[in-house]
């Protein structure tokens, strides 16, 4: 397969990057900043694509590789591939699933006691020095709060299993209402919101989910709640949870994903109710390799004539 060539979107995982280099002919995007020279230079080499959350396959990639067979994803996610564009030219698309659930999830309970617990604000005051000034103030617990998740797929549900160890009643939000679970179903996100005291996003980004949050969801959450998010960025109405935050209306937010990443509003540095993360849910040496070595598997099946293992198209 040597021969074959493979568009690397950007910079992702060195082990990625390394087997990739010894199966493919390799080209790493970021190294060519005449972009659309060295496309049509390539146009009939590049037949697969691997990208992730932070760039992927649109339309005008799409639409200048004429021989791409394969976009294949190190994310689970897929709001950088357009999927319509893809259906249209039969390419197919991976993506990285169940592999990095656990991480996800266990981050998302990080997030949720590092905000109720105030433990980055702690870490801070014993740092400075503060502490021998007098002790942190009071913060407030996690065991049987009430928990609300948008999307009750792999990862909510994983969320939810870790939360009902906490003793927290669970409720959830979808498109459609989960036969197959015992938690409460609400038909909308105000709804949902209104009836929990922590708020946690993980859903995927489509057009129909960017901007859930926004400020009639915010303002149900309310002063005393939580808001965590370890989906994407543009799930939430960034100003919008910003103005909440500095006013009061929001009581705090754990977030692993922003906007503009890796841009941050710097109105959160300040605030010790909110905890920022560089986008890592999956970030741990374990689950990054094997969202690698799915992604190579993904690949090796495609040109071999095997079946995907994780197809999405």
């Amino acid at each position: 397969m040597e021969a074959i060539g493979l568009l690397m979107a950007c910079p992702m995982s060195s082990y990625l990057e390394e087997e990739l280099d010894k199966r493919f002919n390799l080209f790493r995007f970021w190294n060519f900043p005449q972009k659309q020279e060295f496309l049509k230079e390539n146009r009939n080499i590049i037949r697969a694509v691997v990208g992730n959350a932070g760039a992927g396959a649109d339309a005008e990639l799409i639409d200048s590789l004429p021989k791409l067979e394969i976009v294949a994803n190190y994310s689970v996610g897929l709001d950088k591939v357009d999927l319509v564009k893809c259906k249209e030219k039969g390419i197919k698309v991976t993506n990285t699933p169940d592999v990095l659930t656990d991480d996800v999830a266990d981050l998302a309970i990080g997030l949720i006691i590092a905000t109720l617990r105030r433990i980055c604000a702690c870490d801070r005051y014993v740092r400075s020095g503060a502490w021998k000034k007098g002790d942190f103030k009071l913060t407030t617990k996690f065991t049987g709060k009430s928990v609300g998740i948008i999307g009750l797929g792999r990862i909510g549900s994983a969320i939810a299993k870790r939360a009902e160890a906490f003793n927290c009643p669970i409720s959830y939000y979808s498109r459609t209402e989960k036969r197959d679970t015992k938690y409460k179903y609400y038909p909308t996100v105000v709804d949902l919101a209104s009836n929990c005291q922590i708020l946690v996003v993980a859903c995927p980004l489509t057009e129909e989910t960017r901007h859930i949050i926004n400020r009639q969801v915010i303002d149900s959450l309310g002063p005393k709640g939580v808001l965590i998010n370890i989906g994407r960025g543009p799930h939430v109405d960034e100003p919008e949870l910003v103005s909440a935050l500095v006013d009061g209306r929001l009581g705090g937010a754990g977030l692993d994903v922003f906007e503009n990443e890796p841009e941050v509003p710097k109105e959160l540095f300040s605030l010790d109710n909110v905890v920022l993360l560089p986008h890592v849910g999956s970030g741990t040496v374990e689950t990054r390799k094997a969202m690698a070595d799915l992604v190579i598997g993904n690949l090796e099946a495609h040109f071999m004539n095997k079946p995907l293992l994780t197809p999405v198209v």
